[in-house]
């Protein structure tokens, strides 16, 4: 890519997309082109085509996506795999009518089978069953891979698609409901921590920024869901109830060094392979809750609801691929939970002086 090079970045407000203007801006690129959805709805293929016949972007970073946890998942199959497939499949097949010289497609690690060998290679795709808790997301994702792989065979496009690890960063998604696991974490122990300082204003705040906090989740840190008052708590002290048992183990990359891969590949990478984005290394689900208890500085319990799902057991990925093309992620786990947390609260605080 050259730094004049016209760049659309697909869903730039998100968690990836944002990652993604963030390093081409720092690298010098000077030609981003964005849309918000109020703009441009992805999900409309005529409103798609008339942008990329219009614009005629040079390259795509195709970020825009349905995304959530286990819990949106199984409340929203429908609309994750609906979405997912309209907005992926308008804008490949614009890009490929308006000749765009290159696309990156990011994926998921779930798009993996539930029962896979550990670190997961790039060729266990399609090996056996998904995960049932999130499969409407991976069949939809891994059309996508398949789309941009027979669009390259058929047409000579060279469009690539990266599948990173579990994902956090600044601007992801906070709410509960639909959040993935460190998100939620973040905002649990952060909340949990106000209720043992008896900070109800915060509290309240807080969910007027970020979203509703589940009844449950209320009871727990103190807080009387009829009344959004605080309940006696003489007795107990606040505490943090968890999906499943803390068993699943699970990767995670900082946002920013999915963005710095993706770049180098744009750069670098020309094959239709997938090609895997992470640490591997890896940390238990209760691992992690314990370091972002201690992060957020939260000294209550934290206790485990089994009658929830797991999920998959683990996900590690193999990486060598990519690091055999002389890339290798930066940001360690602990660190960027800091950072993450620290922009957490920096956006709390603007709500604060804009209310």
């Amino acid at each position: 890519m050259k730094k004049t090079s016209k760049i659309y970045v697909a869903g730039h407000r998100g968690l990836v997309g944002s990652a993604f203007v963030r390093k081409l801006e720092a690298e010098g690129y000077k030609n981003i082109i964005t849309r918000t959805h109020a703009e441009l709805d992805l999900l409309r293929q005529n409103r798609v085509e008339a942008f990329f016949k219009k614009e005629k972007p040079d390259y795509v970073f195709l970020a825009a996506a349905k995304v959530g946890g286990i819990w949106g998942n199984n409340i929203y199959p429908a609309q994750f795999i609906y979405e997912n497939l309209a907005i992926q499949s308008n804008i490949i097949h614009a890009s490929y009518q308006n000749k765009v010289k290159k696309l990156l497609f990011p994926g998921s690690s779930c798009i993996y089978p539930k029962h896979c060998p550990q670190p997961i290679k790039e060729e266990y795709l399609l090996s056996d069953y998904l995960e049932s808790t999130n499969e409407p997301y991976a069949v939809a994702k891994i059309a996508g891979i398949k789309m941009c792989q027979a669009y390259n065979r058929q047409y000579k496009t060279r469009y690539i698609s990266v599948m990173p690890n579990n994902l956090y960063g600044p601007n992801d998604n906070f709410d509960l409901e639909t959040s993935h696991v460190l998100p939620a974490l973040i905002r649990k122990f952060h909340l949990a921590k106000l209720a043992a300082a008896g900070d109800w204003k915060a509290i309240l705040k807080d969910e007027a920024a970020r979203g509703p906090i589940p009844n449950g989740l209320k009871i727990a840190i103190g807080i009387d869901p009829s009344t959004n008052q605080p309940l006696d708590r003489s007795k107990n002290q606040p505490a943090v109830i968890l999906w499943g048992t803390g068993a699943p183990r699970r990767e995670f990359l900082h946002v920013d060094d999915l963005a710095d891969a993706g770049v180098f590949l744009m750069n670098h990478y020309d094959e239709s392979d997938i090609i895997n984005i992470g640490w591997g290394n890896d940390q238990t689900i209760l691992e992690l809750a314990q370091m972002v208890s201690d992060i957020v500085g939260f000294k209550g319990s934290i206790n485990w609801d089994t009658a929830k799902p797991d999920g998959t057991p683990q996900k590690l990925l193999d990486v060598s691929r990519l690091a055999k093309l002389g890339w290798q992620a930066k940001i360690k786990l602990e660190d960027g939970i800091r950072e993450v947390y620290r922009w957490y609260r920096s956006g709390l605080e603007g709500y604060r002086e804009r209310s």
